[in-house]
This record gives structure tokens, sequence and C-alpha cells, in this order.
């Protein structure tokens, strides 16, 4: 006998990236504020919220959150942003990661 998943109903799926929006709105407000632990909570929950409804994270959200240790990346407070011609590089200052990725030429 096989089991299927079936999709989470649209109007989940709407709600959730309400929350996530939102939760990304408090992120920047919180690091204002000077409170990154705060900041760091919102971006679990919100990676959280994206993973149980299936829900892909925008890239502008999804590059503000280190892979490594689950950080909110704050470019100045915890990150560093390198430019080279073809890359840009994310250094996360909390655990030293690195991330690349392709610049897009406009």
């Amino acid at each position: 006998m096989r089991f299927t998943r079936r999709k989470k109903p649209s109007n989940q799926i709407r709600i959730a990236e309400e929350r996530i929006n939102r939760l990304f709105d408090l992120c920047n407000e919180a690091v204002k504020r000077n409170r990154q632990d705060l900041a760091d909570r919102y971006a679990e929950i919100a990676k959280k919220i994206s993973m149980k409804y299936k829900v892909k994270l925008p890239k502008e959200f999804n590059r503000r959150i280190c892979k490594k240790c689950g950080c909110f990346l704050t470019p100045g407070i915890n990150l560093r942003v390198r430019l080279n011609k073809n890359l840009i590089t994310y250094t996360c200052l909390n655990c030293g990661s690195i991330r690349r990725f392709r610049r897009e030429n406009k």
C-alpha cells in the first residue's frame, strides 16, 4: 500500500507566505533596535513555516539566513559582503561560513 502526500490547501499556503513576510519585517525592525537575538528567532520561525507548508522562501529572504548557524544576516553587523567581477561573497561573522552568489548584470 502506497501513501501519497497531499498538497496543503491554497489558503494555508497564502497565510504561510503572509506570516513569512511579516516575520522578515519584524527581523528588520529588531535589528534596528539592536535585538539580534530576536531577529535570529524570527528568521528561525520563518524558516520552519516555509518547511512545514512547503513554501519556497523568496531569494532576498533566503540570502539573509545563514545556512550554517541559522542567524539573520545583517550587513555591517554580522555579515561581510564582498563584490568581485562575477561573484557576491557573503561571510557570516558569527560562524565564518561563506556563501557565493552569481552577480546579476542589470
